[in-house]
């Protein structure tokens, strides 16, 4: 097939699984946590350092909410459709650099079973229509390894340069697991062809510069802007509550392999039928080992973490991927003949389940919206023309469904004269009603508890006559 048929194809089955109905379902899950900061960066012009309600989030760095921003001003609608538009485009954009940069190292039916397998496993179908950091972080970890792989043998500079820009970014997605992937990754490759001295030439040494530059042109302002200590304090809790034990569950550890194996579904099925002694040079044997090693020793070790979870183990899904495209370019699979059509008998299955899923499903899922309706009741309950203030209100995602102003207080008693409408916590409601300030001026308009047992209340403040 030629890269422009390729390329056609591609994107028609993107289009086909990740488009139809991609706005229809409220947001859900972690999405909150990615739109809300986005909304108020733009509210506010502050895109250093990411807000939820009043609140500095920086769990995560900030990309995934510049990225929704860019979005919601690009198109300049706020709702589902543009919010998650980042992560299916970030998708697509792997898909295309499997058929346009792989061609040439997996060829051109390997490349584009590469990209095809790309676009169906089982963890970008579940992560890839959302906007969560998974479909960000694994994208541009892709990006890195895609760059590395198709360059590292004869044009080092790119391999290494291009590979340090989409490390970096994804240092400003998640962090730096990305790190550990990619070198648990490419020192198997490296070492099989007994090149570890790669890691000592100057473009690997640009690359590692230019990665920490991308990180640190936000990192260095934005730490100039709060509070140092509490910052290291959080990514300092977030490093350690992935190696340390304290959520460990046996029920849920015992699963982490399989449950880590079930994100390549369906083409993990593929691997028994591999054999690497069909593959023909020695060379691309010996790649084709050190590869194999690189994916199985991390995702092996992560797995086993007493706090980990299956997800973590995404960014391998690429490299996997490559693995399985040489097979295939190399003709390596020992096929029964019930699978020789499998890869497009199994692209077309998975279409077509999305298809109905989108068309059929996600129109009953929607009628049983959960967090819509509680912005509804809030929106409802408020005069037009009047904005509500949010005090120190925790993650609340049906703020995002509000369509009154909101203003985000720290504390009650920054409450302006003004004021009429105040969403708090419940337990902070009678410090307002006891304050002298608004003594006898508060009443309580609507209590929401919301699906996961989350408490406000909404209080109007009533002005005395005089």
């Amino acid at each position: 097939m030629s890269r422009a048929r390729a390329v056609f194809l591609v994107l028609l089955v993107w289009a086909a699984i990740y488009l139809p109905r991609l706005g229809t379902l409220e947001i859900k899950s972690e999405e909150g946590r990615r739109i809300l900061p986005a909304v108020t960066m733009l509210e506010t012009g502050n895109y250093l350092v990411p807000q939820i309600g009043s609140e500095p989030y920086f769990r995560k760095p900030p990309l995934v909410n510049w990225l929704v921003a860019g979005s919601f001003k690009l198109f300049g609608v706020r709702n589902e459709w543009t919010a998650r538009l980042p992560s299916v485009v970030c998708v697509l954009a792997v898909a295309l650099a499997f058929v346009l940069l792989a061609r040439r190292s997996l060829g051109g039916n390997g490349a584009l079973a590469a990209a095809l397998m790309w676009l169906t496993s089982f963890g970008l179908l579940e992560k890839g229509r959302m906007i969560e950091i998974e479909a960000l972080y694994v994208s541009l970890s892709a990006l890195a390894f895609i760059c590395w792989l198709s360059a590292w043998r004869d044009r080092r500079w790119l391999a290494w340069i291009g590979t340090g820009v989409f490390l970096g970014l994804g240092l400003l997605a998640k962090g730096p697991l990305n790190l550990f992937f990619f070198y648990a990754v490419v020192l198997g490759p490296l070492w099989q062809a007994r090149a570890l001295k790669q890691l000592l030439i100057w473009p690997h040494l640009v690359g590692v510069v230019l990665m920490l530059g991308i990180f640190a042109a936000w990192a260095i302002p934005c730490l100039e802007m709060v509070r140092t200590t509490h910052v290291a304090t959080v990514w300092s809790q977030q490093l350690t509550g992935r190696l340390g034990g304290d959520d460990f569950k046996f029920a849920n550890w015992i699963l982490n392999l399989p449950r880590g194996i079930g994100y390549l579904l369906p083409w993990a099925v593929l691997l028994p039928f591999a054999r690497f002694a069909l593959v023909e040079a020695e060379a691309e044997r010996r790649f084709c080992r050190g590869l194999s090693l690189g994916v199985t020793v991390p995702f092996v070790i992560v797995c086993l973490l007493p706090s980990a979870l299956p997800r973590y183990t995404m960014p391998l899904l690429a490299p996997a991927i490559w693995l399985l495209a040489l097979f295939i370019r190399e003709h390596a699979f020992v096929w029964p003949r019930a699978l020789r059509k499998a890869i497009t008998a199994t692209v077309v299955a998975v279409v077509v389940a999305m298809l109905i899923y989108s068309l059929a499903l996600i129109p009953f899922l929607a009628r049983r919206a959960k967090i819509r309706p509680l912005a509804a009741q809030l929106d409802g309950s408020i005069p037009p023309n009047e904005s509500l203030y949010a005090v120190d209100p925790d993650y609340q995602p049906y703020l995002f469904y509000v369509q009154h102003p909101i203003v985000y207080l720290d504390h009650y008693y920054e409450l302006p004269v003004e004021a009429r409408f105040v969403l708090m916590r419940p337990q902070e409601e009678a410090l307002l009603a006891g304050a002298d300030r608004w003594r006898a001026r508060t009443r309580p308009l609507l209590r929401i508890k919301d699906y996961r047992g989350q408490r406000v209340v909404l209080l109007e403040i009533t002005r005395p006559a005089y």
